[in-house]
């Protein structure tokens, strides 16, 4: 990186703040691949992820400090912020740290309660803008992530609980389909792609193979065709001007 300074600067805008997050999340799913295969490293790239994941939480919450009103409004986005560190989980039962994966369970479901509640009230009181629509599916995310982070943990009851509470939130994005995505594509249709795969993760997880499979075929469908249009732009040099990404 030329300019470390870019960091900030893609703190400053949406797209910048989401990517940053994901960017430390990455670790953490690395970490979970990589169980069955290198425990020891796993250990080590999951404890690197927290550390990273908490110190961009950390640039994002300064840049809402010092930055404009805007940057302070609940979005869906904060989900991969303030409750992504329960991706975490996923590597942390089968590496034997129950006692990690519990606490990063019972602290990110209160901060996703209140973020679901928040974005409900601001949905019910003013329409979002036709391009930030496709976000509202990051709100599946938190629901399946709990739910297979429960499973393994033997909470069955709450597992199945954040399930049905995945499905109606998938419901209610299948139902509004044609409103969400109005605006034509954009890179936000990423949002897309995430959320399903975890929600099909989460249904294997608790033995709802049969739902699991319909499900998955419908990922299959969109997943590799939102990664084919996010590539092409930015095969094309488009993706950048895009998502407003400041300049490495």
């Amino acid at each position: 990186m030329r300019r470390p300074a870019v960091v900030a600067e893609d703190l400053r805008v949406l797209p910048g703040r989401a990517g940053l997050a994901v960017a430390g999340l990455s670790m953490l799913l690395v970490a979970a691949a990589a169980v069955p295969y290198a425990p020891g490293l796993a250990r080590g790239v999951l404890f690197g992820g927290l550390a990273l994941h908490t110190l961009i939480v950390a640039l994002i919450i300064r840049q809402m400090v010092l930055g404009p009103y805007d940057l302070r409004q609940v979005t869906p986005v904060w989900h991969l912020s303030f409750v992504g560190f329960i991706v975490g989980g996923l590597a942390a039962v089968p590496l034997g740290l129950t006692g990690l994966a519990q606490g990063l369970l019972w602290s990110t479901m209160p901060i996703a309660a209140v973020i679901w509640g928040i974005s409900l009230v601001q949905l019910i009181r003013r329409i979002p803008p036709a391009p930030l629509r496709p976000l509202l599916a990051i709100h599946l995310n938190p629901a399946a992530l709990f739910a297979i982070v429960a499973a393994a943990l033997g909470h069955t009851g709450l597992a199945l609980g954040f399930a049905a509470l995945g499905a109606l939130i998938l419901i209610a994005l299948v139902a509004s389909a044609r409103w969400l995505t109005v605006s034509g594509f954009t890179p936000f249709w990423g949002a897309f792609t995430f959320p399903i795969a975890a929600y099909v993760s989460a249904l294997y997880a608790l033995g709802l193979d049969t739902t699991a499979t319909l499900v998955l075929i419908a990922c299959l469908a969109i997943v590799p065709y939102v990664a084919w249009r996010v590539m092409q732009s930015w095969a094309v040099g488009a993706l950048a001007a895009k998502t407003n990404a400041a300049e490495a």
